[in-house]
């Protein structure tokens, strides 16, 4: 069986599977089925305010954000998709700390449902700093189909990379 690294931790079937469907050229159609709905989530600005309505509706009371952008220099190559960054600032005689989310430039392209569940990711972050098991039941809280929905992106990644004639 074909080694698809993106995947290292999960099921040797579900690994057999995938690699299956990219050796058959399927897998692309198959997560268009799926994920047929594009988003027009193209600037900061527009992110923005999509991660705004997500933290309103979900984490009312979690410190604001001061910005968040696309990122084109992170990417699954550097284990990163996206990130959440403090910074902390001293003024006068007062720490001020600003929060952003920086999302990979690759979720610009991506199905809806990829950049909400990457979104979800990050902004659960901002209550827990590790991958603990409240930091996923807090993101399966924000979106029930948050497992899947990572398993699938990366798949997505999988026929991106492979699209493009990369290795596998």
């Amino acid at each position: 069986m074909t080694s698809i690294p993106i995947l290292q931790g999960y099921p040797e079937q579900l690994k057999a599977q995938a690699a299956a469907l990219l050796a058959s050229g399927k897998l692309p159609s198959l997560l268009a089925t799926k994920y047929p709905q594009g988003h027009e989530v193209r600037s900061n600005r527009q992110l923005f305010a999509f991660v705004q309505a997500i933290k309103a509706q979900h984490l009312r009371k979690a410190a604001p954000l001061a910005r968040v952008t696309y990122d084109g220099n992170l990417s699954s190559a550097h284990n990163a998709l996206g990130l959440h960054v403090t910074k902390a600032r001293a003024h006068g005689g007062k720490v001020q700390k600003k929060r952003e989310i920086r999302i990979s430039a690759v979720f610009k392209d991506a199905p809806l449902d990829f950049l909400r569940m990457i979104v979800v990711h990050e902004l659960a972050h901002m209550k827990y700093q590790d991958h603990s098991a409240a930091f996923y039941k807090l993101c399966c809280n924000l979106e029930p189909d948050y497992h899947q929905l990572e398993f699938d992106f990366r798949l997505y990644l999988c026929a991106q990379e492979a699209a493009r004639g990369g290795a596998e």
